[in-house]
């Protein structure tokens, strides 16, 4: 399913890291840490990027550009182009840390809305979006509002692991969210490490409306590389949060079963529009509302179902940069 990409190999020295501050985000700026620039081996061929990095580790780099990613491989020795490390390692661990400690049941929902935010502008044909991190340069916007504090959260957790070793804000908010699911009772979700950040915004109408109706969704999430069942199963995320849907801090299948009321009761009692237009239009689509009723039904297949389309969503369109950590 993934078209094939060209190689660039390139070769990173290390810089020692002064300090550790970062400015925000929002002002598209890259973080100040001492950075390593890349430079392609292949004659006129250069890449460009900037990796923060510890000065007590070498960094030996293989960047690819892929439209989705294939079953991930353990770093060692030579890898294909498509290969990522898998979350068994120290770094991710490290990751998962950090963030436990400034993410909280309360903050879930903009951890997860931010991922659906960065990976959601991802279209197949020109192969543009995707889970780059671009969203940090994209708060202004109007579909992004209220981010800015999930960014500020996120960011307190990126600075600490910056200062041991480089870690992507794409790589930082892929895993958080996955944190965040688990943290309010969701299934547990690993993610593959290694996306390079995009260095400025994503183009801007690439996110679905909260307008569109169920052919409108599913002609936009295909674009995507999602089916209609991947769709619906991306859709119960918004359990979490105030939409409605049950608990706002417990992630589980209130969606579906608050989508079937008629009319659906919000949390509380109130007989008021729950959830977004979007999420209404599911229902009133036959094939949407066979899995509807079937993650209304049973929880864990909506759990297994969430977490496949949910590592598929964080690995499309993704950058690579893979990392062989060596002494110095």
């Amino acid at each position: 399913m993934c078209s094939s990409a060209s190689n660039r190999i390139v070769q990173c020295s290390v810089a020692t890291a002064p300090g550790g501050e970062t400015n925000s985000p929002s002002k598209l700026q890259p973080p100040s840490f001492s950075t390593v620039n890349f430079r392609s081996v292949r004659p006129n061929d250069h890449v460009s990027s900037e990796v923060a990095s510890s000065s007590r580790r070498g960094l030996i780099c293989s960047i690819a550009m892929l439209p989705c990613l294939l079953p991930l491989t353990h770093i060692s020795g030579s890898l294909p182009a498509n290969a990522m490390p898998l979350p068994d390692t120290e770094e991710y661990v490290r990751i998962k840390q950090e963030l436990r400690k400034v993410l909280s049941k309360g903050k879930a929902a903009g951890a997860l809305r931010l991922v659906f935010h960065d990976a959601g502008t991802f279209e197949i044909d020109d192969n543009t979006g995707g889970m780059n991190g671009s969203i940090v340069y994209e708060l202004e916007r109007p579909e992004n509002a209220g981010l800015t504090k999930s960014v500020k959260v996120l960011q307190k957790a990126k600075t600490q692991i910056d200062a041991i070793y480089p870690v992507s804000w794409a790589d930082v908010i892929a895993v958080a969210g996955a944190e965040a699911i688990e943290l309010c009772g969701g299934p547990t979700i690993q993610v593959s490490l290694g996306r390079q950040d995009s260095l400025g915004p994503d183009p801007e109408g690439k996110l679905p409306e909260e307008t569109l109706d169920a052919s409108g969704l599913k002609r936009c999430f295909k674009k995507k590389g999602f089916s209609t069942q991947e769709l619906v199963a991306l859709s119960g995320a918004h359990t979490l949060g105030s939409k409605g849907f049950g608990s706002p801090t417990s992630f589980d299948n209130s969606y579906y079963k608050v989508l079937l009321e008629n009319p659906p009761t919000a949390s509380g009692g109130l007989s008021t529009m729950v959830g977004l237009p979007s999420d209404h239009a599911l229902v009133e689509d036959e094939e949407c509302l066979r899995w509807i009723k079937k993650y209304a039904d049973n929880e864990n297949m909506f759990f297994e179902d969430f977490k496949n389309a949910y590592v598929k969503l964080v690995n499309s369109g993704v950058r690579v940069i893979k990392f062989v950590y060596q002494s110095v």
